[in-house]
């Protein structure tokens, strides 16, 4: 198996060696895998275009990587473990055997219905195991993936498919919440009514058993589709760089953009993270909380796991059903060894009192992970205490949607931990810190712009439709580097503390919204003349959506909060609601238009002693107006 760093001497080598030659070293970590053709060339790349390319001519399937290479010794171990939203449903256990029998009567399922490589598959779905299964069978036999996380509008829903030129929607009747019933496959009616002509079938899983719509030209039943579908289903042969998702991400214009990633290099890299930063071992039973609509779910629930011939729980519910100790509860239940959960969740949990926590054992616990966006030395402190009884590593995890792994982080119990930073970069991964000017920082204790400056194996390869984007993002802004739009601090000792965004991208809950994409959201309201959104310290979500609207008639500011949060709520979803919403009589905005959101973070974190130079806005008047609304005093006050 991949390489699995023991202490932190053989991580100081380990990074040596990564730096010094990249291709060497990811080489061997690739050898540990099954191809069906070795590669001509390791790495090829530029960042000028960007062109990257891994392992150029090698020949695989993932899947036989996940799956089929475990059959010799682990047919009969747990692959996947589901547990049901309500903890008094039937638990459903997977082997690798049974994992293998189902994909292929999934990707037979999917074959019969005119599915072939290359073809775009949507899956808008609840955590169910047929959502892991039959991501697994369009990888299985070339298929595209793109999950779109099944809280998201129709409206959001629609855009992705019509970007992706999507060939068939995979949906749910239904999705168990807590102690709510969602309808999806309504969703998905309206979405398809708004105009998606690419799609031909709706292929639908009964979950819930709740009533839906049928339409006979378009939908069909899950069950009856996989009935009598042979469980054996030759992977077809990809190539290195073929296509294997598309995952939809948030950026600081408007329109999501749908970030590619590539078979090997991806396989490569999840399964050596995985490994490294979690220190699985072999037995060891394994829980990321996340949903599957996103990176975490498909790098750290599906491939990374599953390649390295792990046991992954995957959870259909939430956190606070029936109470605030479900999560330790499952813990218990299953002997959890790694728990891999958000900031939010931890915040949320932690505001529910000790009571939930107290009376669980929680001694099968090796390592606690948190991922999602920084974490505040508070949760941290009480993650360790109270989760972890403080013996437990907690490895901080940085990382994107667009990374497809973890970045920087320690590796548990092999490098230094320290509360809030992600500290040290995994083997392989090169960061720097930059200016405004893209001049490198050198040494410690300094704070810049955090780039990456060598290629990685699961990095994103293009957008989806639209490498000009690709560029324009994360490879012009600094020449020969990719910009990952986050702001970060280098201690003395040279670990990294990440600071948060510095685009107009807010993290909510772990999430990441465009504040462009909620501002059209707002200005689709009839009254709305202008908006103007930005993030601002929330002490569940880390950051909460602060939105200042221009309206053209007489609304008034408590008429105007839920007419807004509905219309973001109708297009992009309900993760998207501005947490406040204040009615203004104008913007700050410098000469040439361009609004000052500076002043508007500052005003929404009620941080208005320093506001800088207003003087050369175009209206510094508005800037006292729009305090005194906050309820804050104003600057000439």
């Amino acid at each position: 198996m991949a390489l699995q760093v023991k202490n932190f001497q053989e991580y100081k080598e380990a990074y040596q060696k990564s730096v010094e030659n990249p291709a060497l070293f990811w080489e061997e970590q690739a050898n540990t895998f099954q191809w069906h053709r070795k590669w001509d060339k390791v790495l090829d790349w530029n960042f000028e275009e960007p062109n990257i390319k891994w392992f150029e001519g090698a020949k695989l399937n993932i899947t036989e990587n996940c799956i089929d290479r475990h059959l010799k010794d682990k047919a009969n171990q747990t692959a996947i473990i589901w547990e049901p939203n309500d903890p008094n449903d039937e638990t459903i256990r997977f082997t690798y055997q049974e994992l293998h029998d189902e994909v292929c009567k999934t990707a037979n399922m999917l074959k019969s219905l005119g599915i072939k490589k290359g073809d775009v598959i949507c899956f808008y779905m609840p955590m169910v195991p047929q959502l892991a299964i039959s991501v697994l069978a369009c990888a299985r036999i070339g298929a595209i993936h793109s999950v779109v996380f099944a809280g998201f509008s129709a409206k959001a829903l629609a855009d992705r498919i019509n970007d992706a030129s999507v060939k068939m929607v995979i949906c749910t009747d239904g999705n168990n919440r807590g102690s709510k019933q969602i309808a999806v496959k309504k969703v998905v009616d309206e979405a398809i009514e708004l105009g998606c002509p690419s799609v031909e079938k709706v292929l639908m899983l009964k979950h819930t058993h709740q009533e839906v719509n049928w339409n006979l030209n378009l939908d069909i039943l899950w069950s009856q589709a996989i009935k009598e579908q042979p469980p054996v289903c030759p992977a077809t042969v990809m190539d290195a760089e073929d296509v294997l998702f598309i995952l939809y991400t948030s950026g600081s214009t408007g329109k999501p953009k749908g970030v590619v990633h590539t078979c090997a290099g991806y396989m490569v890299y999840t399964t050596f993270s995985f490994k490294n930063v979690f220190q699985y071992q072999e037995g060891d039973i394994y829980w990321c909380t996340a949903d599957i609509g996103w990176i975490t779910g498909h790098s750290y629930i599906i491939y990374g796991p599953l390649a390295a011939g792990a046991t992954s729980i995957m959870f259909e519910g939430v956190p606070t059903y029936p109470d605030a100790g479900r999560f330790w509860e499952i813990c218990d239940k299953y002997k959890v060894n790694q728990f891999y959960t958000a900031p939010t969740a931890i915040r949320a949990l932690m505001a529910k009192g000790d009571a939930f926590v107290d009376k669980y054992n929680l001694d099968s616990l090796k390592v606690l992970g948190s991922v999602g966006e920084p974490i505040n030395k508070e949760a941290w402190e009480w993650y360790d205490n109270k989760i972890g009884k403080n013996k437990c590593p907690i490895v901080d995890t940085w990382w994107q949607t667009e990374t497809g792994g973890m970045m920087i982080s320690n590796l548990a119990g092999v490098t230094p931990q320290k509360a809030t930073f992600a500290t040290l970069p995994l083997p392989g991964i090169q960061p720097c810190l930059v200016d405004t000017d893209g001049n490198e920082i050198e040494g410690n204790d300094v704070e810049g712009l955090l780039c990456i400056k060598h290629p990685w194996p699961s990095m994103l390869r293009t957008t989806y439709g639209d490498h000009e984007r690709c560029k324009n993002t994360y490879f012009s802004v600094f020449k020969g580097k990719y910009f990952t739009g986050d702001g970060a601090r280098r201690d003395k000792d040279g670990l990294y503390r990440i600071i948060g965004r510095v685009d107009d991208v807010i993290n909510v809950s772990g999430h990441r919204l465009g504040t462009a994409e909620v501002e059209n959201a707002i200005n689709a309201c009839d009254f709305v003349i202008e908006s103007a959104v930005v993030g601002y310290p929330h002490e569940i979500k880390g950051q909460g959506i602060f939105a200042y609207v221009i309206c053209n008639s007489n609304v008034d500011n408590d008429r105007l909060e839920p007419l807004v949060r509905d219309k973001v709520s109708k297009i992009i979803g309900p993760i998207a609601k501005p947490d406040k919403v204040l009615l203004v009589s104008g913007l700050p905005k410098t000469r040439s238009g361009k609004i000052m959101r500076r002043i508007l973070r500052k005003i929404a974190e009620k941080e208005i002693s320093n506001l800088g130079d207003i003087s050369t806005l175009l209206n510094p008047e508005i800037v006292d107006e729009i305090i005194e609304k906050a309820g804050l005093k104003t600057v000439s006050s």
